[in-house]
């Protein structure tokens, strides 16, 4: 039996099940981590308001800082060559970020489970928890994204490689269907129960699929002969810096500052970030505001399962029209549908039910869509940095950390903007409730001063207007954006070349 599962490893697209697969032990633990710690800590810890944004604070700091400084640790040594000896293999890559999910993966489970037990005073326990939890996310998410450059340079193996990830995501996401069964604020003790079993099966699976990964490298691709190693594997040994001249984090940081394309990139993947939290956070006030006297409360369940399903089987299809049209074009379309359906729901106006339940959950849908393609790009902004700063190596993880560190402020913003925005424009506070109404259900009788709109009609122009300025400025920057077309093949053929252990020329591009 051990036999026919190592045989069944062989191909090419058993790599891609293998490495799509590890999506799903992370995102069964996540989900439930995004629903559920919040409201463990309020209602059931009884977490004080001080301390719970004290340490939303600190999180917010770290949750910046850990993926560039996590990236810089795992690549440093990729950006210049070595002093001596033959140069780090793509492999030898390969190898070092697969050994970070062995030994960081179950500490990431074991990180989640930290949420559910007291073990501390609550201020404590969320501080230290949600660093503990993040740190090894960041890590193994960090290293996963960074795979898809190092596993592959060719768009359509790297869309394929997507194409798992999304069918494993989406597997994921039913555990958030699965934890409704046990959530129970009154008896903690099943959901306990439901959340180490989540967190075994994930440890289980990151040490599985991990070694398996590890021995199809180790066994199939380092034992070929040194002719088809440095063909199809290997960089070249002609190095592409200087090897006396190692890249400091100053020299990195303004070769970045000159990548116009990163730069521009990370202009619009702000702007989706925000809008992405936005529609995260304000779903459920959309919902009990626009929707809640209209529709029952199992429909409002089914669309908030449906909007954290959907985007992932809703991927498979847009990888489709990558492969065909090219990630830049496909990314440009759902900006413009985006900007379409928001103009078509404001000419509409709030009193059609029906469509504001099809806009909300394909708002959220099509702009979750849109994340899951970003990693494609910033993997050919891998690409085209390897290629013009003649790395021996590329730096896959660091660039993805960078990218991370400048876009995880649109989190911070999004609850932020879209309270003050509800505040200015309504004149209701969404922290500021009666004692005996501890829901927004009661916000409608809301006394408004004169000619001031009323609730509903103000939730109903954030969600509109909202998508629309994000669409219209990420178009604006996305126009600005040119690695596509025949530039992008030219840096892939030129990233080819060094793969085969030829000099490159940057004036080439």
């Amino acid at each position: 039996m051990g036999r026919s599962i190592w045989d069944s490893l062989k191909g090419s697209v058993s790599t891609a099940l293998l490495y799509g697969s590890l999506a799903l032990f992370t995102s069964i633990l996540h989900n439930v981590f995004l629903l559920y710690y919040v409201e463990t800590f309020v209602s059931i810890y009884k977490i004080d308001k001080i301390s719970f944004w004290v340490g939303e604070t600190v999180f917010l700091i770290w949750n910046s800082l850990n993926d560039p400084l996590f990236g810089w640790l795992s690549d440093r040594a990729f950006l210049s060559s070595p002093q001596s000896g033959s140069p780090i293999t793509t492999p030898e890559v390969v190898l070092k970020r697969l050994k970070v999910f062995s030994t960081h993966g179950p500490l990431f489970a074991l990180s989640f489970l930290a949420f559910w037990v007291a073990w501390a005073s609550p201020g404590l326990q969320f501080l230290l928890c949600l660093c503990l939890y993040d740190g090894f996310l960041t890590l193994v998410d960090l290293h996963h994204s960074a795979l898809l450059a190092d596993l592959a340079v060719s768009a359509s193996d790297r869309t394929r490689l997507n194409f798992h990830c999304s069918v494993f995501s989406a597997l994921g996401s039913f555990s958030v269907f699965l934890s409704y069964s046990f959530w129970d604020k009154e008896d903690f003790y099943s959901f306990r129960f439901f959340c180490v079993t989540l967190a075994a099966f994930s440890i289980f699976g990151f040490l599985l699929v991990s070694q398996l990964l590890r021995h199809h490298f180790q066994k199939e691709v380092l034992r070929h002969n040194e002719a088809q190693t440095l063909k199809e594997l290997s960089v070249g040994h002609a190095p592409l810096v200087h090897p006396d001249k190692p890249v400091t984090i100053k020299q990195y940081l303004k070769q970045l500052s000159k990548h116009r394309n990163f730069l521009w990139f990370v202009t619009m993947n702000l702007l989706q970030v925000f809008h992405c939290h936005f529609n995260s956070n304000f779903f459920p006030l959309f919902l009990e505001h626009l929707l809640s006297d209209n529709i029952s409360a199992s429909t409002g369940s089914v669309l908030l399962g449906i909007s954290y399903i959907a985007p992932h089987l809703n991927n498979l299809y847009f990888l489709t029209l990558c492969q065909r049209y090219g990630v830049y074009q496909v990314i440009r379309w759902l900006f413009m549908l985006k900007l379409g359906l928001s103009v078509a729901m404001l000419l509409a106006g709030v009193d059609h039910i029906y469509l504001l339940c099809i806009f909300i959950a394909s708002n959220r849908v099509f702009t979750e869509g849109t994340c899951k393609l970003l990693k494609l790009v910033i993997s050919d902004l891998v690409d085209e940095d390897f290629v013009v700063n003649r790395r021996q190596q590329a730096a896959s993880a660091l660039l993805f950390g960078m990218v991370a560190l400048l876009t995880k402020p649109g989190q911070t913003f999004a609850p932020l903007i879209g309270t003050w925005l509800l505040c200015v424009y309504t004149g209701y506070d969404i922290f500021d409730r009666e004692p005996v109404k501890d829901s927004v259900v009661s916000a409608p009788d809301v006394a408004f001063s004169p000619g001031t709109p009323p609730l509903r009609l103000g939730c109903f122009y954030m969600l509109v207007c909202v998508p629309i300025t994000c669409a219209l400025l990420q178009l604006l920057a996305w126009s600005r954006f040119t690695l596509h077309g025949r530039k992008l093949q030219g840096i892939k053929s030129l990233r080819h070349m060094a793969h085969h252990g030829q000099l490159i020329d940057v004036k080439a591009i």
